[in-house]
């Protein structure tokens, strides 16, 4: 065997037409790789300076990686031609398989560069010169048995190497369609105003799911896979997922409604029991609410819908407030409605497009009882601060003009009885 591997050796390698064609291979890219280099620097900045759309600067980018395989080519080619030009029998079989592959090569990095991702475009490109390298060099058939004879049992199913790799490419070409299609979707949605934030981003990430089930499930299917064996087992993990997780399908089904019926959105200043803040986020799972104190709180979705909600900012930033006071019996009920009126319009945050409002409510035990009634625009800025504001402008105000608040008072009257002094027996 080793004199057998000694004689291809010394007829294959050491053969004159071999080394020629090394030497000129050799010499072809010292050529191409001394004229590449005053060039590449260049064409980089007149690339980088074009306003380009993005998958045509992809691919002159991967042009301006693939210089040096380019000019190699061309040289190559160039003398290829000579080569089989001279008279006196040089072969040039060899330099006519390497530009082969050289071209199949370039062709397909420069087009396998459309695909954005980095790491899914030269995986792209690595299997495709695969494949056409075993072509060129007449291995592809004999590698297609090779792969075909290999195969797992599974089932009734006899699934061969071939029959992965078919379906490995298969689905990763649909993977990529799907989640290109689903990001010019993505695009889509965001240029129709009428759908909110939430619903833009529930929508696209339905649609990317689905599309990606259904591309997984099409390769399976290409795999030779039977879904239909598969139909008890799913459905008995289903019922057990669904009673352990029944509490997580509620919160998510009920994020769902948040984001369709559009009640709660980011943004919103809402109240939730004894909870005042502002809505930061919406996930699948709870609602972020940041607090007056900075603090953020994850309310389960479905307390948003099975429980009474406050929000301040629906449908109208506009926010009425009521602050309630008394004024002792000695005032002049017309007066404090003014003044009151006049105390409610100071503060800055209270609007003059809405006039506020004084009442009088009741006749108290110990003062006039009076409601003030007022508008404010900014409810996320909070709404005690303003309220006290307001109050100690109407105290400012009462005070100024000597009009009292008072307290509750008591008055105790002591019943006077008739003392009998006790008679002294003898």
């Amino acid at each position: 065997m080793y004199a057998d591997f000694l004689v291809w050796f010394q007829q294959q390698i050491l053969a004159l037409d071999f080394l020629t064609q090394l030497g000129i291979l050799l010499l072809t890219l010292l050529i191409a790789y001394f004229i590449q280099k005053p060039i590449r620097p260049r064409l980089a900045t007149g690339i980088s300076n074009l306003r380009l759309l993005s998958p045509l600067r992809r691919v002159l980018t991967a042009v301006s990686h693939q210089l040096t395989a380019i000019v190699f080519l061309f040289v190559l080619w160039l003398a290829t031609g000579i080569v089989s030009q001279i008279e006196d029998g040089t072969d040039s079989g060899m330099l006519e398989i390497v530009a082969s592959l050289m071209t199949a090569w370039i062709l397909i990095r420069l087009t396998s560069a459309l695909i954005a991702n980095a790491f899914l475009s030269r995986l792209v490109a690595t299997l495709a010169w695969t494949i056409a390298a075993l072509n060129i060099v007449g291995l592809l058939d004999p590698a297609i048995d090779t792969l075909e004879s290999v195969s797992i049992p599974l089932g009734q199913t006899r699934v061969t190497v071939l029959t992965v790799i078919n379906g490995a490419i298969l689905l990763a070409t649909l993977m990529w369609a799907a989640l290109a299609i689903s990001k010019l979707i993505d695009n889509r949605l965001s240029q129709v105003s009428d759908i909110t934030p939430g619903a833009r981003v529930l929508i696209g990430k339905t649609i990317r799911l689905i599309m990606v089930v259904v591309a997984v499930m099409v390769a399976l299917s290409s795999v030779g896979i039977n879904f239909a064996a598969l139909a008890v087992f799913t459905g008995a993990v289903g019922v057990g997922i669904g009673i352990g997780l029944q509490k997580q399908v509620s919160n998510l089904i009920s994020g769902v409604i948040l984001l369709l019926d559009k009640s709660i959105k980011p943004g919103d200043v809402i109240e939730v029991g004894q909870t005042f803040g502002w809505v930061n986020t919406l996930s699948a799972r709870y609602v972020g609410v940041t607090t007056r104190d900075n603090k953020e709180l994850l309310i389960p979705n479905d307390d948003f819908v099975t429980n009474q909600v406050i929000n301040w900012s629906h449908s109208d930033n506009d926010v009425r407030m009521e602050v309630k006071f008394g004024t002792s019996y000695d005032s002049d009920p017309h007066t404090v409605r003014k003044l009151a009126m006049e105390a409610a319009t100071k503060p800055e945050r209270s609007v003059d497009y809405r006039p506020p409002v004084c009442h009088l409510v009741e006749f108290g035990d110990s003062s006039i009882n009076f409601v003030l009634r007022f508008w404010i625009k900014d409810p996320a800025k909070g709404v005690t601060n303003v309220k006290g504001e307001v109050l100690l402008e109407l105290w400012d105000v009462l005070q100024e003009h000597g009009i009292d608040i008072p307290y509750p008072q008591r008055v105790v009257h002591m019943a006077q009885t008739e003392q009998t002094e006790p008679s002294l027996k003898d």
